[in-house]
């Protein structure tokens, strides 16, 4: 998931046992209707700098919709801060919008609630077919062996961003490749009086999408296969002791990032505060906060050793927005419709360029204005080095006790308490306690 935008950093308040229990398609009835052809809610993620700026966006794409079909979207974009617990509550109680983003990583466990619509291959066919999109997108939308619960809507991928002056004044000349590089670059950036590479240490989405991958290059996964956590095993232990060691030993990530939550490394890097940072299609963010593409550069999220590829050599978790339909929707017809109109090639086009985003649907990813440098990496991570989270129910409450336990590591580093394997260890172990029982 998360970008240009703020993660979703708050607990999850209700668990999706109880919302899989209480809601058959989020409604007593089990299903939508047409009762209300002409209208649509619609809850947008909020994507840009700012929620002003997301409806600066949408707003004439939604008015564009409205008279091509008849049908107005009232529009309301929720701040991550909020989404997921929205989207909660609206499973709950049948209460909730016709249409609306999720983050990819929570697919499947909003698809285990059964409040949203699964698309089958009748629904894909409504909006021209799931062939039109890429494979990598299509492998966020849901649990594996069941039809799809979302439908891709914007891609992205990490990438490292590197400030071209600072790394000039160090005598730097290329972005590092591995951590051992990026750690040496450290101390020659440090010596030159600037921080080296920011962080959102209380952002418990972005902690897990960095030990997420650090648990990739280590061979290492926090499922097995049938779904159960495996969160204390030793490999996993070790790369979120790796990624937190960035600020606790190798101190390449500032003490006061531990406190960051949202989007503040961005604002740091887009002020020359910082050498590097770590994110998500960050180019429309930067240079909302005035920084030229000029100043930056864009090169491959680090590896362990070698190149970027795939296993060991992974190096972003697949990121982006799906766009889904409640099944209680009084306008069915009508949300399909929207989402047909949302992945068309030409919106696909207007949205992901204004998000500095990559569009999941071939046709659109394919035209020149994704072919700049800017995007050739992200486009190159998602087709030969990015993996998708784990798609499995308890997806969020993952994201939520090992994402804050993440949180609390950082914590303890800045606070200059010492952090071993077997501090580490203890976090997860307690993660791995708070998780649902199978």
């Amino acid at each position: 998931m998360l970008s240009i935008r703020a993660a979703a950093v708050g607990a999850v308040t209700m668990s999706l046992a109880l919302a899989a229990t209480a809601c058959g398609g989020g409604s007593s009835s089990g299903g939508g209707s047409d009762d209300s052809p002409k209208t649509l809610t619609y809850w947008a993620s909020n994507q840009g700098a700012s929620i002003a700026v997301d409806k600066k966006v949408l707003q004439p794409e939604l008015d564009k919709f409205e008279k091509q079909t008849g049908i107005k979207v009232k529009l309301e974009v929720v701040p991550w801060s909020d989404l997921l617990n929205r989207i909660l509550t609206a499973t709950t109680s049948g209460q909730g919008p016709d249409v609306l983003n999720i983050g990819n990583t929570w697919s499947a466990s909003l698809q285990a609630t059964g409040a949203l619509l699964p698309w089958d291959a009748k629904n894909f066919g409504k909006i021209g077919g799931r062939d039109r999109f890429v494979d990598s997108a299509l492998g966020s939308t849901g649990a594996e062996g069941k039809d799809p619960a979302a439908v891709p809507l914007y891609s992205m991928a990490y990438a490292l961003y590197y400030n071209k002056k600072i790394f000039a004044d160090a005598g730097i000349a290329k972005p590092p490749a591995t951590w051992d590089e990026l750690i040496a670059d450290g101390k020659k950036i440090k010596a030159k009086g600037k921080s080296v590479l920011g962080a959102e240490g209380s952002n418990l989405s972005e902690n897990i999408h960095h030990v997420f991958v650090f648990a990739k290059q280590h061979d290492a996964e926090f499922f097995t296969a049938d779904g159960t956590p495996d969160f204390t095993n030793p490999k996993v232990v070790d790369a979120v002791k790796q990624y937190v060691d960035l600020m606790a030993k190798d101190k390449v990530i500032p003490t006061g990032d531990a406190e960051y939550a949202q989007n503040q490394s961005v604002s740091d890097f887009a002020k020359g505060k910082q050498a590097m940072l770590l994110w998500q299609s960050a180019a429309a963010n930067l240079k909302s906060q005035g920084m030229s593409e000029d100043d930056y550069g864009i090169a491959p999220v680090p590896v362990r050793s070698g190149t970027p590829g795939t296993g060991a050599r992974t190096n972003s978790m697949v990121a982006g927005i799906n766009i889904a339909v409640f099944k209680n929707s009084h306008n069915l017809d009508g949300a399909t419709k929207f989402v047909k109109f949302m992945t068309s090639d030409e919106e696909q086009k207007t949205l992901n360029t204004a998000y500095t985003s990559i569009p999941p649907v071939k046709g659109a990813q394919g035209d020149a204005a994704f072919n700049s440098p800017a995007t050739a990496v992200l486009k190159q991570t998602l087709a030969t080095s990015a993996a998708a989270l784990p798609q499995v129910a308890s997806e969020s409450q993952f994201e939520t006790t090992v994402g804050t336990a993440v949180k609390e590591l950082f914590a303890d580093a800045a606070a200059g308490r010492a952090v071993t394997t077997a501090s580490v260890k203890a976090k997860l172990d307690k993660a791995q306690q708070l998780m649902p029982k199978a």
